[in-house]
């Protein structure tokens, strides 16, 4: 079974992806309200995959991703950011940094778990 983290201080958000990814997959989803939290859990869980938001108060999406690339561990775990900026720009920008893909918010259930299995290359 597949292990994600979703990284998002939206609770909503979050609980909308847990809910969907629960419901049209057989993943085990864990959740974290923040960097620092997500950093935590993913030390302490080695999740198969972290769905990282992008606009986070403190520690941002992108620093937290900075923080889990000084990890020799954490750093091999695929990471797809979740981002409310729609632009090819930026999406190639976090692509850039080392992420595996970038999926804009809003998006529908069914439409989200398709792109993060075409960004990890999961075709359970």
């Amino acid at each position: 079974m597949k292990r994600v983290l979703v990284i998002d201080d939206e609770d909503g958000i979050r609980n909308l992806i847990r809910f969907s990814l629960e419901a049209l997959t057989d993943w085990e989803v864990l959740t974290a309200g923040s960097g620092m939290e997500g950093l935590a859990i993913a030390q302490d869980r080695m999740p198969d995959a972290i769905l990282l938001d992008v606009m986070m108060p403190d520690l941002d999406g992108i620093a937290t991703f900075q923080q889990l690339q000084l990890d020799p561990i954490l750093q091999t775990i695929p990471t797809v950011f979740l981002t409310a900026k729609a632009s090819a720009t930026e999406r190639d920008e976090l692509i850039a940094l080392g992420a595996v893909g970038a999926i804009s918010k809003p998006f529908k259930a069914k439409m989200l778990v398709d792109r993060i299995k075409l960004c990890l290359g999961w075709n359970d």
